[in-house]
């Protein structure tokens, strides 16, 4: 490689970075920040204040923050409009629908994502089993909130109170057999959006026959892996979902 074009990717890389460290000042902000000091923007971010200070200015003069009286800063007008931009471009069927078929495929399960609708849960979108023998709910059907491991999901990050809602907050996930019906197990996790509100569960179905302990632990570790890329994408912090907790034959699994 020449001098010249040493010098080149010598500077986009550079530029890059730059990129990264002002991306990573607006990133700093949470839904309960009104308003960040500079010093408190150095801390998030690990950098000093001067750094920190000279990208505060570039995104002020674009619009993407706004320096107060107090010398603190906000987030800016400019992102108020990128992020109508993306609500008229976002469709959650876009994120939603290529999980599911990832879930049906590698688990062999049926797959759904639920809604929470007043005192029920709505199936939204749906992937059916591949195999003949599954459990096949459709779209649109209302089922109980209190019976199935997507409502009981549903339940416990809406705040119902004892358990096994407790658990399931621990966990970020649940089991059940044969609780809404005799021959049907079920495992769900959460996806949060932003704010870490809940955008509703996904889960697999089947047979309470093909969910054995190595089944479970098999779609269990697929469904955190994918209700963590769901979360990341609908705009919620996967971090909050990075339980160790193991499934077992513990109260955490529900039978009626």
């Amino acid at each position: 490689m020449t001098r010249e074009a040493l010098d080149i990717e010598a500077r986009e890389e550079g530029g890059v970075i730059a990129v990264e460290r002002a991306l990573a000042v607006l990133d700093a902000f949470t839904p309960d920040d009104r308003s960040l000091s500079l010093a408190e923007l150095a801390r998030r971010v690990d950098l000093s204040k001067p750094t920190v200070l000279r990208f505060t200015r570039s995104l002020a003069r674009a619009g993407y923050l706004v320096r107060n009286d107090d010398a603190t800063f906000r987030l800016g007008p400019k992102l108020a409009r990128l992020g109508t931009l993306y609500q008229a471009g976002f469709r959650i069927e876009d994120y939603v629908q290529p999980a599911l078929r990832r879930l049906a495929q590698e688990t062999g399960e049926s797959a759904a994502f639920y809604v929470r609708e007043g005192d029920m849960r709505v199936c939204l979108f749906r992937v059916d089993s591949p195999q003949s023998i599954g459990h096949h709910a459709r779209t649109g059907d209302l089922l109980p909130l209190d019976r199935g491991a997507p409502g009981r999901v549903l339940l416990a990050f809406a705040d119902e109170p004892g358990e096994p809602y407790d658990q399931i907050r621990r966990d970020f996930f649940h089991i059940t057999f044969g609780e809404r019906d005799p021959q049907v197990a079920s495992i769900a996790c959460p996806i949060f959006s932003y704010g870490q509100q809940v955008a509703g569960v996904i889960g697999v179905a089947g047979p309470t026959s093909r969910f054995d302990e190595e089944a479970i632990a098999h779609h269990l570790e697929l469904l955190r892996a994918i209700s963590t890329e769901l979360t990341r994408q609908l705009g919620g912090t996967p971090s909050s979902q990075a339980s160790t907790h193991r499934p077992s034959t513990s109260p955490r699994v529900r039978a009626d």
